[in-house]
């Protein structure tokens, strides 16, 4: 029996001494996991028929915050922590950066592509106007575009309006109007062209070349310390923002997180700023109608929210209420910022009534309180008691009264209302207001005389246009080059490609016969009798349009990007122009007394009425090639050209070099070689091209890149911008011409 009980020891030994550390370290409760601190859990109400919950006693407070203060103190100490880049004056700024949109650089409040200027100043009126403005933005420019062709993360961003210079202007813009600029980095992005030295390098030179501030990681756990070392090496120190949280010790050199939660009715404590209260934390949740779990949780935290509505061109804009909480919280956030740096931060402060909870932030002699109301119902009169003291003062900030406090013993009690869902704020002194609160009680208290509740909070998406196709002259007979297409009816049916946003309404485009924009489509038409090009349009032809009207584009940065000296490599004559707009595609269209194609013209044209998937048939020329199920029987090298795997992207086939592969209608190179313009979407705030037919190029090591759409049933969006960063080395077009 002995023998047994030893052996059983040895075994389990080590793990019940490990578990006792870990307990006693943790004063007898688990340590954190994940980016939250859980609550204590006599806080949260349990079903009668399991007991109920246990009482909160002053113990239960006291314990709770020992427990994570001796948690906190330990980490510091295993992880060597030496927070002296939050001293940094450059960084700085982090600390008070609470409200910072996401911003797809397509947005059409940021860039006029008619003007052809950066709107920057309407870009934040609005903001300030919706919801009150932001301290920094993330200006984003790569994904979901990124892998159309073989730009780079830094190429899409040099291909923006204006090049570095016009980047350089448009960062000043924001800076005029006090607000911070950060750029994404993707380093999933190893399949398109190699930048030419290491990114940590690549990274520092590029933002210091156009002075921005920080870059945020994406889907980065901790932006590495070698990004922050390139950056002070180039003496231009960057505000690094992984969007999940780093390993603890990331805390040191990334500033900024994301704060991306699973919300609880009693708030959590954000485990980055716990460890760290300069650490500035924006809580994402990108896909929420409703923003009101983020604000309570940010305000409760003392953190920010990352404002973000135009998500990959598909619209989750504020609801006024929500944007009305966020003016007010963003507001009060500003004004006692520096709070929220204390060391003494006490998280889930006691309070007097189920459902509201609070922090307390003290500094000096002077305390805050952000207060949240999670129950579905006002709460009003005797809400928190603190020790009295002679000569302390409080003010409701939210309100933007003075409190008459209820002295009872040695106990300060104040009342207060707080809406349903709502906010609250209170502050302590013992001498009088500054100007910056006094000028804050001012304006919360006309902000907050109309209460939250006043305020719509329904949701809705933004409807979509199709952009008009004006016709072209008619024809009796097909003009050289093209194939003449029989009117007929026509199922249209077939699917978006975005990689994001499920079926949710808003996602994809909405056709002039649909209600709303989603990701599946289908509509019988009738389709009337049209001429189309038998091959994209090529180098050579391109070229007869411009020797003869010398069209030269207004924005010409990328415009064939691939010619030299006006004209096209050698050997390129039959290969398909690519590196034009969709305005240059216009342009020679409308040259050559044609038009572009509405996209059911293009998908009619390579699928006629038998419902194929691919132009040629049903056999998949890619499957082809491994000997899969669907291969073609025939030489999949005579339907569509091999895949392009390479980092930097190869030429385009000829257009007849894949005899092979013609529609049903004797229409060819529709698919993998170049994609194809077609139709424009547009709404208040987003423009997209449907591209069709898919390209000869697949950047290789990420799910992220630009997908293709090599089926009759599939399509590409190409979110717009302008000429510049909408010309791509994988995009061309082919024209249609009206029949009589």
């Amino acid at each position: 029996m002995k023998a047994e009980f030893r052996t059983m020891l040895r075994i389990a030994g080590p793990l019940l001494i490990s578990a006792a550390f870990a307990a006693n370290s943790y004063g007898q409760h688990p340590p954190p996991q994940g980016p939250l601190l859980a609550s204590p859990s006599c806080l949260t109400m349990a079903p009668v028929w399991m007991g109920g919950s246990a009482p909160c006693t002053e113990s239960t407070h006291r314990d709770w915050i020992a427990n994570i203060t001796h948690w906190r103190n330990e980490r510091h100490i295993y992880i060597g922590y030496d927070g002296f880049r939050y001293a940094l004056p450059q960084l700085q700024w982090a600390q008070h950066s609470f409200i910072q949109p996401q911003m797809m650089v397509q947005d059409r409040y940021f860039y006029d592509p008619v003007a052809g200027k950066y709107t920057v100043d309407r870009y934040l009126d609005d903001l300030e106007k919706r919801y009150g403005g932001i301290d920094a933005v993330l200006v984003w420019a790569v994904y979901p575009n990124a892998g159309i062709d073989d730009r780079n993360e830094h190429d899409m961003a040099r291909s923006m309006p204006g090049g570095v210079e016009g980047l350089k202007q448009m960062v000043a813009d924001f800076h005029r109007r006090g607000v911070k600029v950060l750029f994404p980095m993707m380093m999933w992005d190893q399949g398109t062209r190699d930048p030419g030295t290491d990114w940590p390098t690549a990274f520092a030179e590029f933002m210091k070349e156009i002075d921005a501030d920080g870059v945020n990681g994406d889907t980065q756990d901790g932006v590495p310390l070698a990004f922050s070392l390139a950056a002070e090496k180039v003496g231009h120190p960057l505000a690094f923002e992984p969007e999940r949280g780093p390993a603890d010790e990331g805390l040191a050199w990334n500033v900024l997180t994301w704060g991306q939660y699973q919300y609880t009715f009693v708030p959590a404590v954000d485990r980055y700023r716990w460890l760290e209260p300069r650490h500035q934390v924006n809580i994402q949740g990108r896909w929420d109608r409703d923003k009101t779990d983020a604000l309570q949780y940010a305000f409760f935290n003392g953190e920010g929210w990352e404002s973000w509505e135009n998500v990959w061109g598909i619209w989750n804009g504020v609801t006024p209420r929500d944007g009305e909480a966020t003016r007010r919280v963003a507001t009060i956030e500003r004004a006692v910022a520096p709070f929220f740096a204390s060391q003494g931060w006490e998280p889930l402060y006691p309070m007097l009534r189920y459902g509201v909870f609070s922090s307390r932030w003290p500094l000096g002699d002077q305390t805050v309180w952000t207060i949240v109301n999670r129950n579905e119902y006002d709460i009003e009169g005797a809400q928190m008691t603190m020790p009295y003291k002679q000569g302390m003062r409080y003010y409701d900030l939210y309100h933007g009264v003075e409190l008459k406090p209820e002295i009872k013993g040695e106990q300060a009690i104040l009342s207060f209302p707080t809406e349903s869902h709502g906010y609250g704020a209170i502050f302590s002194t013992s001498g009088e207001l500054d100007s910056r609160l006094t000028e804050l009680m001012v304006k919360m208290k006309a902000m907050t005389a109309k209460p939250l509740s006043a305020y719509s909070h329904e949701w809705h998406f933004l409807p979509q246009q199709m952009v008009a196709i004006e016709p072209s002259p008619r024809a009796a007979s097909a003009p050289e080059g093209m194939i003449r297409i029989e009117g007929a009816q026509y199922t249209f049916r077939l699917e978006g490609l975005e990689i994001e946003g499920s079926d949710d309404v808003g996602v994809d485009v909405q056709y002039p016969w649909e209600d709303s924009p989603r990701r599946f489509h289908e509509h019988t038409m009738q389709i009337k009798p049209y001429f189309i090009d038998k091959y994209p349009v090529t180098n050579a032809e391109f070229k007869k349009f411009r020797d003869a009207t010398h069209y030269q584009p207004k924005d010409s940065l990328n415009f064939l990007k691939d010619w030299k000296d006006g004209s096209y490599p050698d050997g390129w004559a039959n290969k398909p122009v690519t590196w034009v707009s969709i305005e240059d595609a216009r342009a020679y269209a409308k040259w050559a007394g044609k038009r572009l194609p509405h996209e059911w013209e293009w998908q009619y044209a390579a699928q006629g009425n038998d419902e194929r998937r691919f132009p040629w048939g049903n056999c998949d020329w890619l499957a082809s090639r491994g000997g899969g199920a669907g291969a073609c029987a025939s030489d999949s090298s005579a339907l569509a050209p091999a895949p392009d795997k390479g980092r930097t992207i190869l030429p385009p086939s000829d257009v007849d070099a894949h005899p092979h592969g013609a529609s049903p209608f004797g229409v060819m190179d529709m698919v993998g070689n170049v994609w194809q313009w077609t139709d424009e979407y547009e709404d208040e705030h987003t423009r997209a091209a449907i591209v069709r037919g898919g390209s000869h190029y697949q950047p290789q090591g990420s799910i992220w890149y630009f997908p293709q759409a090599y089926r009759n049933d599939q399509h590409g969006k190409l979110l717009l911008m302008a000429p510049s960063y909408d010309r791509s080395g994988t995009v061309g077009f082919r024209t249609v011409k009206d029949a009589q």
